[in-house]
């Protein structure tokens, strides 16, 4: 997985003026919570931060005020700009475990139908250091009617599913004959059309 380093300042001023105030700065305004211990309020640089947020369940490693290894929690944007307004961070260990969402991945090609995925993540526990970037789910040559659930996943090493094990992540569907069937609709109204002008 990713790991970022990220330098850290203190935060002592609150309110919606501070805030905005920190974000003119190119900074953006932080908690970071967990394990017991009392928010700790932070600035952290906003382009190095929103590049990191790029990548999903991205570790970051805090150094300066503050040194810990913390993921993102919760992330508040700017609905017309989508600048970070706000990012909340929660504190991890080495070797503990966490309970995050990955991406699931489709690969290759159905042999035939439609394949319609209904999950395209999913809930995993595994090591707060060592989480998987995703999950690969071959269609390969599925044919009609073949459902994937949660249970079918083949996970990394060192990751346990935390989600329902019958959830249904996708499933290969027929193909709908709704199209041929109005097709074949529009044909008999022409030719009853054609017809009514005949016998006029």
């Amino acid at each position: 997985m990713s790991e970022v380093v990220i330098t850290t300042e203190l935060r002592d001023k609150f309110g919606k003026g501070a805030a905005r105030k920190i974000r003119r700065e190119s900074k953006v305004p932080v908690v970071l919570y967990g394990h017991g211990t009392d928010p700790q309020h932070l600035t952290l640089p906003g382009h190095d931060l929103l590049l990191a947020l790029r990548t999903p369940n991205v570790l970051i490693r805090l150094e300066g005020a503050v040194a810990e290894l913390a993921l993102p929690k919760g992330v508040q944007r700017d609905p017309i700009r989508g600048f970070l307004e706000h990012v909340d961070l929660i504190l991890v260990r080495r070797g503990e475990k966490v309970t995050v969402d990955i991406p699931v991945t489709v690969v290759g090609e159905v042999a035939d139908g439609i394949l319609d995925q209904q999950l395209v993540s999913i809930s995993v526990e595994t090591e707060a250091t060592h989480i998987p970037e995703g999950v690969e789910v071959d269609v390969e040559g599925l044919e009609i009617g073949t459902q994937i659930t949660a249970a079918d996943l083949k996970l990394p090493k060192g990751t346990t599913l935390a989600a329902d094990p019958e959830a249904l992540v996708l499933i290969v569907a027929g193909m709908t004959a709704a199209e041929p069937e109005g097709e074949a609709a529009e044909g008999t109204v022409a030719a009853e059309g054609e017809g009514s002008g005949s016998a006029e």
